[in-house]
């Protein structure tokens, strides 16, 4: 593709479309906060799905959000929501708005911004959709390359000076007060640290057999004097509640906690947490961000795309030829043979190190 000229920094108004799950829009942060340092004096717009809408707030280089709803429709609800939809999308007056995916609903939302200067990355297959743009930018994904730094990869080749920093969210005081309120509620002693566990995942070839979690979890509390909070979303509370209930009296400060929040309490409460264990999922992302110390434990997705940067964060991955191959379980099965044979010593001998640096007795 032609050379990419740097853009101009008049804009006053500007969109970021990010149509991705809940961790995309965490790791999207770095592109959030160079856009607003490079264009200081414009007001920032992040559109975001609605599941996402809430983190928002806890992002401090952004103004607004613009929730994406989903939910189903018939035809005249869903004709009269998308008018509705544009018309408030119109009254942002943008006139930049860049799309860090490369999906077509970003795309159309650009356009029907009303920016004059669309900026979005190149789609080989995506002919119709790369015209609603007026700057494309081709980098085809490869490994090692992070994907917060692929999304801001974006904004770097218009010219944009990019932040290097870490993802990072600010949960007020008053969010953080109720999350102490939250664990107190569900039993846990005010004088245990918490550690967080977030067993599940959007995506079930990603979830790590739930008998060798709990055989984790029972090693963590003879180890450590902690608290247990098993956190998820409200679809997952009875699962939860079933590793909760493997847990009898003698191991006691194990607590349900999925679904008891909403997403920016969750972030609140893993603020709260002295460490969060966890899958390849949007609580390891949010975790990071909110500076709690994180171990994620990885199938067939590349860490080096995903997990957490940072000597504060920690994962393990079965060591397989095959690994990472980046699909949906074993040739694309939904099972995945990396995190079958993870077994539970390489996940604890990571954790026990983590604990150690934490200054807990994990000997």
């Amino acid at each position: 593709m032609p050379e990419v000229v740097p853009l101009q920094r008049s804009a006053r108004s500007i969109l970021i479309v990010q149509l991705g799950d809940i961790g995309d829009v965490v790791l999207s942060i770095p592109a959030f906060r160079t856009v607003r340092e490079n264009f200081p004096e414009a007001k920032v717009t992040v559109a975001v799905r609605a599941k996402a809408h809430e983190l928002i707030a806890q992002i401090p280089w952004v103004e607004s959000a613009i929730a994406v709803n989903e939910d189903r429709r018939s035809p005249l609800g869903e004709l009269r929501h998308q008018r509705e939809f544009f018309s408030l999308v119109r009254r942002h007056r943008f006139d930049l708005a860049f799309d860090l995916r490369t999906g077509t609903r970003g795309a159309i939302l650009a356009w029907l911004s009303g920016a004059k200067e669309r900026v979005g990355f190149f789609d080989p297959e995506g002919h119709w959709r790369n015209r609603l743009f007026t700057r494309l930018y081709r980098l085809d994904y490869r490994l090692p390359q992070h994907v917060s730094a692929y999304y801001s990869s974006l904004l770097r080749a218009h010219g944009l000076t990019v932040s290097e920093a870490a993802p990072e969210m600010r949960v007020p005081p008053e969010m953080r007060e109720g999350a102490v309120k939250i664990l107190q509620a569900a039993g846990s002693p005010a004088e245990l640290p918490v550690i967080a566990i977030q067993p599940f995942s959007l995506w079930r070839y990603k979830e790590w057999d739930i008998d060798k979690l709990v055989l984790l979890v029972q090693r963590i509390l003879a180890t450590c004097r902690v608290s247990i909070a098993v956190t998820g979303s409200p679809d997952e509370q009875s699962r939860a509640e079933d590793i909760v209930g493997r847990f009898g009296p003698d191991t006691p400060h194990v607590y349900n906690l999925a679904g008891k929040t909403t997403l920016g309490e969750l972030s609140a409460l893993i603020a709260a947490c002295r460490l969060f264990i966890g899958l390849d999922s949007a609580g390891i992302h949010i975790a990071a961000a909110v500076g709690t110390p994180t171990v994620a434990i990885f199938g067939p997705s590349a860490p080096a795309s995903w997990a957490p940067i940072g000597e504060s964060h920690a994962f393990v991955q079965k060591d397989l030829p095959c690994v990472p191959c980046r699909q949906k379980g074993c040739n694309g099965s939904g099972v995945s043979r990396c995190l079958e044979e993870l077994g539970v010593d390489e996940v604890w001998r990571t954790v026990r190190i983590q604990l150690s640096r934490l200054g807990f007795d994990a000997a």
